[in-house]
């Protein structure tokens, strides 16, 4: 039985796992994005999503155990003052892991781990260091792109108007957003 064995290895010894693990925290904290592959992925996830617990916490003694495991006062600055406060609405999933093409050299499956309320764009390539297809992947918004395909099947096309027509017709009744448009054409594309 595998009861209370959830520690994942890593292929390493304890010590240095715990030195990885805090060095892939410490970069989260100050890249707000880190690629690695997927096992360190989610190993360091839990770590960091410790940390921020602590960070919400506040107190001294939080920020005392978040140095004592991370061993970089910078970063745990950082994450006290800048992001635990922006999770503060959120009780959980502070991070996600995008998954990305595996490594040309080992063939180790790579992804991005990354702060949830990160708002900016993130452009991943399917392949290392060859230009292929490049997909945009972007937060969460209000409006998501299956229900403005549902409003453009849901328009009666005839044959005076185009498909274009009505893509920019339910573009203005879309709430105005800078991403809307750029969501409408993808759709289009498809």
């Amino acid at each position: 039985m595998r009861h209370r064995k959830k520690t994942v290895k890593l292929g390493r010894t304890s010590a240095h796992r715990k030195e990885l693990l805090a060095n892939q925290v410490c970069a989260l904290i100050d890249h707000k994005r880190i690629k690695t592959t997927l096992q360190k992925a989610r190993a360091t996830r839990v770590l960091a999503e410790k940390m921020v617990t602590l960070g919400k916490k506040g107190t001294l003694a939080a920020r005392r155990r978040a140095i004592s495991k991370l061993k970089q006062t910078s970063s745990v600055k950082e994450l006290f003052d800048t992001i635990a406060p922006s999770f503060e609405g959120r009780s959980g999933g502070y991070t996600r892991i995008i998954k990305l093409s595996r490594r040309a050299s080992d063939n180790s499956e790579m992804v991005y781990l990354e702060w949830v309320d990160a708002s900016e764009t993130v452009t991943v390539s399917k392949t290392e260091g060859v230009d292929v297809e490049e997909k945009s992947v972007k937060a969460p918004v209000e409006a998501p792109v299956e229900e403005v395909t549902e409003t453009v099947e849901e328009e009666e096309v005839t044959e005076e108007a185009s498909a274009e027509e009505v893509v920019e017709e339910v573009a203005e009744e879309a709430p105005a957003e800078e991403d809307a448009p750029e969501k409408v054409e993808e759709t289009k594309a498809d």
